[in-house]
């Protein structure tokens, strides 16, 4: 019941104080009336120009003229890149045209070879074919001696003489280039005695596949003629003249012409 009074007394002296400090001048406080200065503070800020933006709006594009310069940016020399996969379909499509282009080389290489080949082997047919015609050439002079009893001398070195002896040189001659083939008999190939035997079978005479077992066939001669077998150890021959003889020589010669001279101690046998 006390507060209520203490309270309404303080209120009441603060306006009673109040009042009188403001009737108060200030030359009470000091204060020279004419020297008073009043103060005035002003603060300016600039002006803003605020840009609203929508950010629920699309953007839109700015045309620009194809004539503006853009600093020179549009004039550079950007080097291009390539990714991975665009490097390994290079390097796959590099490689397979280096195989295409090793395949047609060597598909030209085995033409050429090819080539060479059939050259050869028409060269070989010619000189097979020219021997063949030497051999009927020889046939026939040695048929043309017969009827007239003259000897000659043919194109291969062979002494053409008179009787069945010519025309068993003849008959031989053209077997020349046959193959050597040890224990052969037949145009095929054949060894030394094969070949012998082979001809003197076209003049009715038989003779043994061995050269020791054709020595003593017929009549041994001295004096020997065109058409005569020849024998030394280990080998056989026909003598056609002038020194000279035909025979399956070896697997590196085949059948050819050669002189009596590469060998010595022929014995001679007249079967015809």
């Amino acid at each position: 019941m006390n507060a209520r009074p203490r309270l309404t007394t303080a209120i009441a002296a603060l306006t009673v104080a109040g009042s009188l400090f403001a009737c108060l001048s200030p030359s009470a406080f000091g204060i020279d009336a004419d020297a008073a200065v009043t103060v005035t503070s002003v603060r300016s800020f600039p002006k803003l120009n605020a840009t609203r933006v929508d950010l629920l709006v699309e953007s839109a594009s700015i045309a620009v003229d194809g004539s503006a310069a853009w600093g020179g940016v549009e004039s550079l020399d950007v080097p291009q890149t390539k990714s991975q996969a665009e490097l390994d379909a290079e390097a796959q499509a590099a490689a397979q045209e280096a195989a295409a282009q090793a395949e047609a080389q060597a598909e030209t290489e085995a033409r050429a070879q090819a080539a060479s080949r059939a050259s050869r082997r028409t060269a070989t047919n010619d000189a097979q074919a020219a021997a063949s015609d030497a051999a009927g050439d020889d046939a026939d002079a040695a048929a043309d001696a017969a009827a007239s009893g003259e000897v000659s001398t043919s194109q291969n070195g062979a002494a053409v003489a008179t009787g069945n002896g010519a025309a068993v040189v003849a008959y031989a001659l053209q077997f020349q280039g046959v193959p050597y083939v040890y224990g052969g008999s037949t145009t095929s190939g054949w060894d030394c005695s094969g070949f012998t035997s082979y001809v003197f079978r076209r003049f009715g005479v038989t003779l043994s596949h061995s050269s020791s077992a054709q020595r003593g066939s017929g009549t041994r001669v001295t004096d020997p003629q065109p058409g005569d077998l020849m024998w030394k150890p280990g080998h056989v021959g026909i003598y056609i003249g002038n020194g000279r003889m035909v025979h399956a020589s070896t697997p590196a010669t085949g059948t050819l012409v050669a002189s009596t001279s590469y060998y010595s101690g022929w014995e001679y046998y007249r079967l015809v």
